[in-house]
């Protein structure tokens, strides 16, 4: 038996156990993909497929609803895939393995993938359901939207028909979005040179653990560590008063996760070794009150290193550390018009180092396409002081707010009828494909809703389980009454 058997709804979390088993991470959902088609298969649903993968799986209504409109209903068959750097698990074959305390439900060092997992087994749970009296029902299941969204940019124009959609990716329960940021990445490549290490030198490694992380979307206000930057700041400020090489510099993983962890191989005299360290330690202890209110674990690893070949050579170490150090990262502007939401930010995702070049990501986001264009610009400006390379991604609009919604306006009806309390209605710094979606297919009335999830896209992610049985019942009631 599972330990989420007897969660209620049933029909939900026996979807919900299935999928944990299921590798999916971005742009690997074949497994998923088959799971929903034989799901329909099963149930003698209609399916409708196109080239990106995205799936559509159609029930009709039941007798004495077919004049009601086709709802919508959208959830992504993605998770972003990340894991405490002491756990082994392989994302490609291992399932999820959860535990509950309390009224929550997460995994054990990894992220637990109810974003969107909980959106697919909702979905799944209606479609099933024959005791249901509901309207004809379209469920849009897409491809890698952790990654860039790319499912949704690639939705071919025949794949859906209905004009009201309900968006099951938001992770707050008693919230209802009615809008989000648009976004996109750039990728810097900045060619390297190297130098032979010399073998009298002593290699350390330096390792940033025990930050939260979290999305770069719906934490980025918390302020939280970013492992990159604090690693950065320590050897900037360590390199003012010794000499060493860096032969290794990693960090972060996903383009919209803060990154946790990052490391560093360096090569110092012997008799420089101590005074180094004693350094690091005086720097690290400075970060550590400023991060304290938020990010109380942070956590430097002074460790031996094995031997390397080759260093970087001065000059590339140096254009190297400054890029890093200057490049943004973080909330940039806060809207003037909605308390408390961030217009513009930036997250300085990933860095890796290999033979020929240091490959660095960032991932921007703003409610306004200028706000965000002048963003890029800038890292574009830093990137051009060096002899880097910069490519951007074409970037994926914002979902701009309707508060004439008709779809909102019964929607929080509904809510306040059955819940006794008003509903938020917001909008979100986090990207959502309702604005992909909403381009391509004209006069769709949405919102997206969801139960309470807490940080996603790392492995603190966690789902309040009472909230799930809430939101499934609303959603219910608003496929009835729609």
């Amino acid at each position: 038996m599972s330990i989420i058997d007897n969660f209620e709804p049933r029909i939900l979390w026996k979807h919900f156990d299935e999928i944990r088993k299921i590798p999916r991470c971005s742009k690997h959902e074949e497994k998923i993909r088959k799971y929903l088609l034989d799901f329909a298969k099963k149930h003698d649903l209609e399916t409708k497929t196109d080239k990106a993968g995205n799936v559509v799986i159609k029930k009709p209504a039941c007798d004495e609803m077919k004049n009601k409109p086709i709802v919508i209903l959208q959830a992504h068959m993605d998770m972003v895939c990340e894991k405490n750097s002491t756990v082994e698990h392989d994302f490609s074959k291992d399932p999820i393995q959860l535990e509950v305390k309390g009224d929550i439900l997460k995994a054990k060092g990894t992220t637990l993938g109810a974003d969107d997992g909980i959106g697919i087994a909702t979905a799944l749970a209606v479609l099933e359901d024959q005791n249901l009296k509901l309207g004809p029902i379209e469920a849009l299941f897409t491809v890698d939207e952790e990654t860039g969204l790319t499912g949704a940019f690639a939705l071919e124009p025949d794949m859906l028909t209905g004009k009201i959609m309900l968006n099951l990716d938001s992770e707050d329960f008693g919230v209802i979005t009615i809008g989000c940021a648009g976004g996109g990445n750039s990728e810097i490549k900045l060619p390297v040179e190297y130098q032979q290490n010399n073998p009298e030198l002593k290699n350390i490694q330096l390792n940033i653990t025990g930050l939260k992380g979290g999305h770069s979307g719906v934490d980025i206000h918390e302020q939280r560590g970013n492992a990159i930057k604090i690693l950065t700041r320590l050897i900037w400020k360590t390199s003012e008063k010794h000499e060493f090489a860096i032969s290794k510099i990693q960090g972060g993983d996903k383009h919209n996760a803060i990154p946790r962890e990052a490391k560093a191989i360096i090569a110092i005299k012997k008799s420089e070794e101590k005074n180094l360290i004693k350094t690091l330690n005086e720097e690290v202890e400075k970060i550590k009150k400023e991060f304290q209110p938020i990010d109380p674990d942070l956590k430097l690893e002074i460790k031996e290193a094995e031997k390397t070949n080759k260093t970087l050579q001065k000059n590339s170490q140096k254009k190297l550390i400054n890029i890093l150090h200057a490049l943004p990262h973080g909330v940039d502007k806060m809207n003037y018009d909605i308390p408390n939401l961030v217009e513009t930010s930036t997250n300085l995702a990933k860095v890796e180092l290999n033979n020929k070049e240091a490959t660095i990501i960032l991932s921007s986001r703003s409610s306004i396409m200028s706000a965000l264009q002048d963003m890029r610009d800038r890292i574009h400006a830093i990137a051009n002081l060096t002899d880097a390379k910069i490519t951007e991604e074409k970037p994926y609009p914002g979902w701009k707010p309707n508060v004439n919604s008709k779809l909102l306006k019964l929607s929080k009806n509904i809510f306040k009828d059955m819940f006794k309390e008003e509903p938020k209605v917001e909008a979100i710094h986090a990207g959502l494909e309702c604005g992909i979606i909403g381009e391509k297919f004209e006069n769709i009335d949405m919102i997206s809703i969801g139960p309470t999830i807490k940080a996603p896209h790392s492995p603190d992610e966690k789902v309040f389980i009472s909230t799930v049985e809430k939101f499934y019942r609303y959603l219910i009631e608003i496929l009835k009454r729609v």
